[in-house]
């Protein structure tokens, strides 16, 4: 139990400390909000890509590959998706059902589920963690670019539009291309690896910078009452429903376990990115992120004990 916690610690410590780096560099004036804005525009169409990118074609996709697996988390991420949606609908005015929506299902497991994953199951998690990684991506990505087109001032929400804006998310892109180079091992001159792995390893920090520079008390007070509900969804009501779900599905052990830790993961950074891209409340989106990985420390840690208590990990 410790140990999970000290995990969890050493994770979200450091999204607090380029956090607060980004409020701390908007307060003194060393950044502004047009760099927030070009920067969150930077990360969401060359870094967040190339990060994708990276992370598929390293995974090992015919490790550990386990269709039960992979079909119950299709299924319970449209459900859950469908339900935060739902939700938005009831508790939400329309121009903030889609950010509501994206932070209350769009966990961050690409840095943190995956890093918990490995932590507790070692090699296993992290080939598990890889493939559920490469599906988390694809879904994620199409899902929210769907939720947020309805509601977007600036994106068209007729089907075709919402097709056509599916096809061209530069994430989604870097995944259908990583994907087939991941499966048949095919690789990559050195140095586009390299040059690929510079651009990636800037998306989290320059992301998290913009973030925090977006946060002020005023806007956490504005946003205070529907982030706190869009986190609860996030944090408390869907991996209940899911890690239930799969419970009765029959999954026990590792496969549960690293289940609960994607649905129970905070909200990812990309979710703020994307909610500027569609011109939408990235206060909101921020805030969400901001509550949901302060609440991962508890949240994660209680539900590994009860599945430990229960004996079901």
């Amino acid at each position: 139990m410790l140990a999970i916690f000290l995990e969890t610690l050493n994770i979200t410590a450091p999204v607090f400390a380029m956090l607060f780096l980004g409020t701390l560099l908007k307060r003194i004036y060393w950044i502004n909000d047009n760099f927030i804005h070009m920067a969150s525009s930077l990360v969401f169409n060359v870094t967040m890509p190339a990060l994708l990118f990276l992370g598929i074609l390293h995974a090992d996709l015919h490790a550990a590959l386990q269709p039960d697996l992979l079909i119950y988390f299709s299924i319970a991420t449209l459900v859950c998706f469908a339900v935060a949606w739902g939700w938005a609908i009831w508790r939400c005015p329309r121009e903030d059902r889609g950010i509501y929506t994206q932070g209350a299902f769009r966990g961050n497991n690409g840095v943190i589920g995956l890093a918990l994953a490995a932590s507790m199951y070692g090699d296993y998690g992290i080939s598990l963690g890889s493939i559920l990684a490469a599906l988390v991506i694809l879904f994620y990505n199409t899902l929210s670019t769907i939720v947020l087109a309805v509601y977007s001032p600036v994106i068209k929400s007729d089907p075709w539009s919402i097709c056509k804006s599916v096809v061209s998310n530069p994430l989604i892109i870097s995944v259908v291309v990583a994907a087939p180079l991941a499966y048949w091992q095919i690789g990559l001159p050195n140095w586009f690896e390299t040059s690929a792995k510079y651009l990636a390893q800037m998306t989290l920090p320059l992301a998290l910078i913009c973030i925090g520079g977006t946060l002020s008390l005023a806007a956490l007070r504005k946003s205070g009452k529907m982030a706190l509900s869009s986190s609860l969804v996030k944090m408390i009501g869907l991996p209940l429903l899911a890690t239930l779900g799969a419970w009765l599905w029959g999954f026990r052990g590792a496969e549960l376990g690293i289940l609960f830790l994607y649905f129970g993961s905070p909200t990812a950074a990309a979710s703020y990115v994307m909610a500027r891209a569609a011109d939408g409340n990235h206060e909101l989106a921020a805030a969400i992120i901001v509550i949901t990985t302060l609440m991962a420390a508890i949240t994660t840690n209680l539900g590994i004990f009860v599945l430990q208590w229960g004996g079901w990990i």
